[in-house]
């Protein structure tokens, strides 16, 4: 098989409001909330890193200004920290920055749905395969999920998509794939249903808001019907590009916390703080202590 075309650039749709985390979000965007002490947006750009991307592509909104600042350097806190020698943490600021030059933000001036998101990125994108990372999921795993997307990529060609196990009582509430032949890691998607009735879905492997995309997506979003709540679903795009072009799902093994709902960014905080050795000894009696006081 010829060599793929490198995945260089990842977008990050990062324009919706939050509203299930009001009143936080009022002034604060939810990407920008943090788990333990980082924000949920760093988790998603590092696991991107990790995978190689080269190009950050941040699609945001009205008041994530906030988000921008953040990937830039700070020049005030940094003199304050080296007058203070604070060398740790002006190494941790400096680790976290991006390369000049690497990090891109446009508009998506309405809120349009996940796929007019994706097509706002199209003239930073171009004409080449690219990622898109759902910034409300961060995940935990031996391996980043999108670098086991990326190296199954590189055997398969064509469109990856992320998947995972759920209860198959729950298959009606995600988008389900189909299981075709085997590849590397993967397998061949033989179909996709967004939320299918109950008894009906074709696996319990739901597709968990991570994706490799060729660049005839945009043409197809350009254009696409509004769907569920009226907005221009991915999903419809993706399914649209289905019968042109080949999707492979990649399995991802490790864990996926939903951190645009409460329950699972409250569970994200947790996983994480017990897995930071400096955190975990100080934390782990307490919280034993505090469900058994609940009972």
């Amino acid at each position: 098989m010829a060599q793929q075309q490198k995945i260089r650039k990842a977008v990050f749709p990062v324009a919706g409001l939050g509203t299930r985390f009001l009143p936080a979000t009022k002034a604060v965007p939810k990407e920008m909330l943090t788990v333990v002490d980082k924000p949920v947006i760093q988790y998603v750009v590092d696991e991107a890193a990790e995978a190689g991307i080269e190009h950050f592509v941040f699609v945001t909104g009205r008041g994530k200004g906030v988000i921008e600042d953040y990937f830039d350097i700070q020049y005030e806190l940094e003199q304050m920290l080296r007058e203070r020698n604070k060398n740790a943490e002006l190494t941790l600021l400096a680790g976290l920055l991006p390369v000049a030059g690497t990090a891109s933000f446009t508009r998506q001036q309405v809120p349009l749905g996940l796929g007019h998101a994706v097509w706002c990125a199209r003239d930073i994108v171009g004409d080449e395969p690219f990622a898109v990372l759902l910034p409300d999921m961060i995940m935990s795993g031996e391996k980043g999920c999108l670098k086991g997307m990326v190296d199954l990529y590189a055997q398969s060609g064509g469109n990856v998509i992320a998947v995972q196990e759920c209860d198959p009582e729950l298959a009606h509430k995600y988008g389900i794939v189909g299981v075709g032949d085997a590849i590397g890691e993967g397998f061949k998607i033989t179909q996709m249903v967004e939320k299918p009735p109950k008894g009906t879905a074709p696996s319990n492997l739901y597709i968990n808001g991570r994706y490799i995309l060729q660049p005839e997506i945009f043409k197809i979003l350009e254009t696409q019907e509004r769907g569920a709540g009226n907005e221009i679903q991915l999903t419809d795009g993706m399914l649209t590009l289905a019968k042109s072009q080949e999707f492979a799902a990649y399995p991802f093994k490790g864990e996926t916390y939903d951190c645009g709902a409460k329950d699972g960014f409250i569970l994200a905080n947790l996983a994480f703080a017990l897995k930071r050795e400096d955190i975990r000894p100080s934390i782990e009696e307490p919280m034993k202590a505090l469900l058994a006081s609940l009972k």
